[in-house]
């Protein structure tokens, strides 16, 4: 009986594997080595201009992404968890609500705030400041992803905050400790483990995201919008399944360091 419980377990987990990972991975890797170089395509990652500042950019731009979410969402967390006011729990709900937003509508939120006819754009004209456009651009991208990255850090770190027991800080505070060093010494490695894990998500959906992309692409050069481009307008098959792997194996390098330093700070936390 204990065995059949467990087959009954892993069908589902066995077909999702199946359905989503290993037969498109078998099907785009041949795809990335079809073209006359082989494997030699892989190098064009670093030798060819647009692909390199294309993973570049698009690596740089989830590093800080996931900073600036850890940092706002990780405080805002912590802040919400801790402390119980009126409309708490609407704040939390509003919070939350750009995890049930399509990139597309994001991508949208960002022109309608920083486009050419945008919110900001208009205040600024009106104190003769000129139009401050920056939707189109990096900076658009930016805020767009950090739009919908905050929810998940803040949610992680509610709940990690919740199953924290407050008798270590309440320790350091009898001894004097500030509320910066409880912070620092205290709360934040307690956490540390939630952080690199929330943390990964948030660069891994940086790195994949291509509807914001798409709504803003003007003068952005990420991998999802030159995959997009070498597969629709360049037909160019084995290229884009080649940005793909590249992509996927960064993300995925990504989410499995972070596993390791999470398993390990957990661990030494423990000890």
């Amino acid at each position: 009986m204990k065995s059949r419980t467990i087959w009954l377990y892993l069908i589902p987990s066995v077909i999702v594997l199946l359905a989503f990972f290993i037969l498109p991975v078998l099907r785009l890797l041949p795809a990335s080595v079809s073209s006359e170089s082989g494997l030699g395509l892989y190098l064009e990652v670093i030798t060819n201009p647009r692909y390199s500042t294309s993973v570049i950019s698009t690596i740089l731009l989830s590093i800080v992404v996931t900073l600036a979410s850890l940092v706002v969402g990780g405080l805002t967390g912590l802040f919400l968890e801790r402390h119980r006011f009126w409309g708490r729990d609407t704040v939390v709900g509003l919070i939350t609500l750009p995890l049930s937003f399509p990139g597309v509508v994001v991508g949208f939120m960002i022109i309608m705030l920083g486009g050419r006819n945008g919110l900001i754009g208009s205040a600024t004209q009106t104190l003769s400041m000129g139009k401050l456009v920056f939707a189109y651009g990096m900076i658009g991208l930016f805020l767009g992803y950090l739009y919908f990255s905050i929810p998940r850090v803040v949610t992680t770190v509610m709940a990690a905050t919740k199953k924290m027991d407050p008798m270590y800080e309440e320790a350091a505070r009898t001894l004097g400790a500030s509320s910066f060093r409880i912070l620092k010494d205290v709360t934040i490695p307690a956490l540390t483990p939630a952080l690199f894990s929330t943390g990964a998500l948030c660069f891994a959906t940086s790195m994949g995201a291509f509807g914001t992309a798409f709504t803003l692409a003007t003068d952005i050069n990420v991998l999802p919008i030159t995959i997009y481009t070498e597969f629709t307008l360049s037909a160019n098959i084995a290229s884009a399944a080649m940005l793909s792997v590249v992509l996927g194996l960064i993300t995925w390098v990504m989410l499995v360091a972070a596993r390791c330093f999470s398993g390990t700070t957990s661990t030494t936390g423990a000890a």
